[in-house]
């Protein structure tokens, strides 16, 4: 069940990501709550990835002129008012009946790319009707065939990249959906993988239902040469998203993507999977500038996308966020969310000196021994 109108909507002021967290929770099932906010196993990953990102500390320049400070930049050749792009996830429908729709418009508003979820819950058609930046998320399914009439169908409604999740050959063991034997509610459907009722629909006690249908409909047989197969068929640019070994983001350029994103899927799927912000140094060394470089995992703030800048990243990509706005205000909710994120990152960039995006990736960040200690 989606959450309940009479105890949701945006609130007042949202200071930062956890008050927003803490009203989506106040408004969502916990079964809900639970699906969008769980990791794999014992959480270790979805716990490290914060870690991660509280022991960078960043080294502040000073006597610059930051009194134009802003955070525009470009993401795959396109201007972003921000470096920052929304993130798949699954079934916004979920949360709110306007679903993916209400933030695609928000992102579109916001001026920042909107990941269309090959999961999701409103049509690519519909989305993309919205007017913003919209790139889709692909899974490699069973059918290769039906897959790479997902890609032309994305394409063929305007979608501006193929985003690649190459770390899902099955979905992780995700303990609080099993133990809350969570399926989906009839009115959310897979809109992309046929609409109709599936195995996602069919929970049952110590099961994910959702689990099950994506082991169903994924391939386990994904490898490089279906990544030459999706080069061959679309003109988009592609993102290879999961990458965390520097050998995978060397062989991504020879296989000619346009981008990577180091990422462990939001500690979901291994767990104790390194973290995006411990693999993302080693990575853009092995890269050496040839394609760009997206960061995923545990982004809650503009500081933190500032330390991913200073790390290397061209931009990151936020997930949770974004559905716990979605979930507390609907749309509005959203642009709240990306409005305090804008905000915080231009805040970050003048405080270390910095006039715009490009000063930030000259920035020195280092890990301290004290961070790593907690």
């Amino acid at each position: 069940m989606a959450c309940d109108d009479s105890v949701r909507g945006a609130a007042a002021v949202w200071l930062d990501m956890d008050d927003v967290e803490r009203a989506a929770a106040a408004a969502l099932p916990p079964d809900v709550r639970d699906f969008i906010a769980g990791g794999s196993g014992r959480e270790l990953s979805l716990a490290a990835n914060r870690a991660a990102f509280d022991a960078v500390f960043v080294r502040p320049r000073i006597l610059r002129d930051v009194s134009g400070s802003g955070a525009e930049s470009t993401l795959l050749g396109r201007a972003v008012r921000m470096p920052v792009a929304i993130g798949p996830v699954a079934y916004h429908r979920l949360v709110r009946p306007e679903g993916e729709l209400a933030t695609a418009r928000a992102a579109k508003a916001a001026g920042v790319p909107f990941t269309l979820a090959t999961l999701s819950s409103v049509p690519v058609e519909e989305v993309t009707a919205v007017g913003g930046l919209v790139w889709f998320q692909l899974y490699w399914l069973r059918d290769t065939g039906r897959t790479l009439d997902l890609v032309r169908r994305a394409e063929d409604a305007g979608c501006e990249a193929i985003v690649l999740t190459v770390d899902v050959p099955w979905m992780g063991r995700r303990l609080r959906d099993v133990r809350n034997g969570f399926a989906l509610p009839d009115h959310v459907r897979a809109v992309h993988l046929g609409g109709g009722a599936s195995t996602a629909h069919r929970g049952g006690d110590g099961t994910s239902a959702v689990a099950a249908h994506t082991a169903e409909a994924f391939s386990r047989s994904l490898t490089w040469s279906n990544v030459d197969r999706l080069r061959e068929c679309t003109r988009l640019p592609i993102v290879l998203k999961g990458v965390l070994a520097p050998e995978d983001a060397r062989r991504a350029v020879e296989h000619g993507v346009d981008a990577v994103v180091v990422s462990n899927h939001g500690g979901r799927q291994l767990d104790g999977a390194l973290t995006a912000v411990d693999a993302l140094p080693e990575v853009v060394e092995a890269i050496g500038g040839a394609c760009e470089i997206l960061l995923d995992g545990g982004v809650r703030s503009g500081t933190d996308v500032l330390k991913a800048l200073a790390l290397g990243a061209s931009g990151v990509l936020v997930g949770r966020a974004p559905v716990w706005g979605l979930a507390a205000g609907g749309e509005d909710g959203v642009r709240q969310v990306l409005e305090l994120l804008a905000a915080e990152v231009t805040d970050a960039l003048g405080l270390a000196g910095c006039a715009g995006v490009a000063e930030a990736r000259e920035l020195d960040a280092v890990v301290t021994r004290a961070a790593c200690s907690r």
